[in-house]
């Protein structure tokens, strides 16, 4: 699990490499279909919770990134120019 230093979040997840059954099954599922190396923490803070973790990257990937009222590829535009002007690094 991750330690994390006084005035950091509080929320306690499961790191990669410490994952293990359902949690590791999870990471592997999303790092494959995302062709990513790592989990974002945003992701990793439901680890805890491997079955409810796998329903939010379902709506997660259904809300914000199927095609709708704008195309998936705007959407991930929209979402690289927040994140960046957040200084966010997911």
């Amino acid at each position: 699990m991750n330690d994390r230093a006084p005035g950091q979040s509080r929320i306690q997840w499961v790191e990669e490499a410490e994952a293990t059954g359902d949690a590791a099954s999870v990471y592997a599922r999303y790092q494959e279909a995302t062709g990513r190396d790592f989990v974002p923490d945003i992701l990793k803070c439901f680890s805890l919770r491997p079955d409810f973790l796998g329903q939010v990257m379902a709506f997660s990937n259904t809300v914000h990134f199927s095609d709708g009222h704008l195309t998936r590829r705007i959407k991930e535009q929209i979402a690289t120019l927040v994140s960046g002007l957040n200084r966010c690094p997911y």
